[in-house]
């Protein structure tokens, strides 16, 4: 079973060092209210067409508590989800959403302290009317999510950990973060200055 806490103790910056460049999210994809906190948990991934937000609004109902929803939005122009859907989905036990689009009713959102990373807000709502891709493989930020992919989110970025490979991210991350608290910023900086200056003789430079 995995430790979604143990996860959640870790930032997105530890994790991105074991993990390769593409299970990081592009940064257009950010948190929409300040003091965010940082969240953890599986994706329940899901596609909504363009202009249309249908299959969100259908997830809020169907994935388990702790789930992360992660969408991949048609457009940017339609928002997927408002204050009530995002009132429901928090009140359903729905830990985040993380939209590759845009919502709306930021306000609300944010008064409610539901966390939602997104690239931004419209105004403008979606229609209901187009079946997708639900609780299956998508994109979004540039990474492939499938269902129960460790989802890890805050204020530094988003990282995706693929289910089959969570054990391993997670004893790599904790011994990194290990290593790092225990290193005191005057032995990172002689050991860093070392490390630059070697590379710098190497390639020649000499002031």
């Amino acid at each position: 079973m995995t430790d979604y806490a143990a996860f959640q103790a870790l930032s997105p910056t530890t994790l991105s060092d074991v993990l390769t460049r593409d299970r990081v999210m592009n940064i257009g994809i950010r948190p929409l209210w300040t003091g965010i906190p940082r969240i953890a948990g599986p994706a329940y991934p899901l596609r909504c067409a363009p202009g249309d937000n249908l299959m969100l609004h259908a997830a809020i109902y169907r994935a388990p508590a702790g789930s992360i929803i992660v969408v991949e939005a048609g457009d940017m122009d339609y928002a997927v989800a408002g204050g009530n859907v995002c009132a429901v989905a928090q009140r359903n036990g729905i830990a985040a959403f993380v939209v590759d689009g845009v919502i709306r009713d930021l306000a609300e959102v944010r008064d409610n302290r539901f966390p939602v990373f997104a690239r931004g807000v419209s105004p403008i709502p979606g229609g209901k009317d187009l079946l997708e891709a639900l609780n299956q493989p998508v994109h979004c930020g540039g990474v492939l999510v499938s269902p129960g992919d460790v989802v890890v989110a805050d204020e530094e970025g988003i990282v995706v950990v693929p289910v089959a490979d969570v054990e391993r991210v997670l004893k790599a991350a904790q011994a990194r973060a290990a290593k790092d608290a225990a290193e005191t910023l005057d032995a990172w900086e002689t050991a860093h200055r070392a490390r630059i200056d070697d590379i710098l003789k190497k390639k020649g430079f000499t002031s």
